[in-house]
C-alpha cells in the first residue's frame, strides 16, 4: 500500500524574512472596491534589503505579485496564487533634499504632496488629486490635472525578480501616457522627484482645488477604483462611454457611476466578476457604437473562481 504524498506548504518553501509572512490574507479588506479572494501568502518586508533578500531566495517557480494600497486594483474572486508583497510603513517615508522630494514606494501620493508644499515645493500638487502610492504611480505613469509621474520624475529604484536593485531615469524606463516599460517582475521601492520653489500657500491653494474638483466629478465616498479605462486620446473615456448609453449601466451588485462614467462602483454587494463583466460590457458596446478600443486602466489580477491564473490584458 502506498503512502499518500504530503506537499509541503507554501509557506515553508518561503527563505526567512524579518518582515512578515501571513497566510491566507484577505485581499477583499486592503482594495477599494473590496472585492476578491485571498493570497496564498502575503509579505511585507521589513526594509529594501529583506526584500531583495527573499527575491534572491524564493522558489524560482514562485508565483510573486505587487500590491499598494489597492486602488486601482481588481482582484479576482478567486484569489493569487504564490506570494503577495505589499509595501508597509518601512517604505512610507517623503523627505525633502537639496530641492528634491526622496519618497519611499508605499508613500501615499496625497502624502508626498502635502510634504511638498509644507517645505514650499512646487510642481507636484497634482499628486494630491491620484489616489494610491509612488510605486503604484511609476508602475503605469500615473497621472493628473495635466502632469504625468514621469515630468516629475528624477530617477526610480527597483528591485528585479533576482534581488538585483536598480537606478533607473524615466527615459529608460520607457514611460509613456499611462504606460511603464520596466520589466514586469521590478518592484519599486523608492522614487526621487524634482520640483521648483513656490509658496506654501499658493501651492495650498492649488491642492484645495484639486480636492474640491474631485469631490464635484468623481464618486470618491464610494467603492470605487479609481479611472476605469484610459483615455482613448484624443478623446476622453467618460465622454465614449456616456455616448453609448453606459452610464448608470449595472451587472449584480457593480456599477457604473452616474456621476462619472468612467468610474466603476461596487454598490454594496458586487463581486469581482460583476465589476469585471461590466467593464467588458462597456468596452463591447462603446466599441460598437464608435469603434474606440477602450483600455483597462484598472489591474485585474488573480482568478476567477474555478478557473486558472488570468493576467491583466486589453
Amino acid at each position: 500500500m502506498s503512502t499518500p504524498k504530503h506537499h509541503t506548504p507554501l509557506i515553508d518553501r518561503l527563505p526567512k524574512v524579518r518582515g512578515k509572512l501571513r497566510e491566507g490574507a484577505q485581499l477583499a479588506k486592503v482594495t477599494w472596491f473590496q472585492v476578491g479572494g485571498p493570497a496564498d501568502v502575503m509579505f511585507r518586508p521589513e526594509d529594501e534589503a529583506d526584500l531583495a533578500a527573499f527575491l534572491k531566495g524564493k522558489p524560482a517557480d514562485m508565483p510573486v505579485t505587487v500590491i499598494g494600497v489597492g486602488s486601482n486594483l481588481l482582484v479576482r474572486d478567486g484569489g493569487i496564487r504564490g506570494v503577495v508583497i505589499r509595501l508597509g510603513r518601512p517604505f512610507t517615508n517623503v523627505v525633502v533634499e537639496d530641492g528634491a522630494v526622496h519618497a519611499g514606494a508605499g508613500a501615499l501620493d496625497l502624502n508626498v504632496a502635502q510634504t511638498a508644499q509644507m517645505n514650499g515645493i512646487a510642481g507636484l500638487e497634482f499628486l494630491s488629486g491620484i489616489p494610491g502610492t509612488i510605486g503604484g504611480a511609476l508602475r503605469m505613469n500615473a497621472g493628473a490635472y495635466g502632469t504625468e509621474i514621469k515630468d516629475v520624475l528624477v530617477s526610480a529604484t527597483a528591485i528585479d525578480g533576482s534581488g538585483n536593485i536598480h537606478t533607473v531615469t524615466p527615459d529608460e524606463m520607457n514611460m509613456t501616457y499611462r504606460h511603464c516599460g520596466v520589466p514586469e517582475d521590478w518592484i519599486f521601492t523608492s522614487a526621487i522627484l524634482r520640483a521648483s520653489s513656490g509658496d506654501p500657500e499658493d501651492i495650498a491653494k492649488r491642492m484645495d482645488e484639486i480636492q474640491k474638483s474631485r469631490a464635484e466629478s468623481q464618486p470618491i465616498k464610494s467603492r470605487t477604483g479609481g479611472s476605469t479605462f484610459a483615455n482613448p486620446v484624443p478623446k476622453r473615456a467618460w465622454e465614449v462611454i456616456d455616448a453609448a448609453g453606459c452610464r448608470g449601466l449595472k451587472i449584480g451588485g457593480a456599477q457604473m457611476s452616474e456621476q462619472h462614467c468612467n468610474f466603476m462602483i461596487n454598490t454594496g454587494n458586487a463581486t469581482a466578476l460583476d465589476l469585471e463583466q461590466l467593464g467588458d460590457e462597456v468596452r463591447r458596446r462603446v466599441k460598437e457604437h464608435s469603434g474606440v478600443e477602450l483600455r483597462w486602466e484598472i489591474r485585474r489580477i488573480g482568478e476567477r473562481l474555478g478557473h486558472s491564473i488570468i493576467g491583466k490584458d486589453a
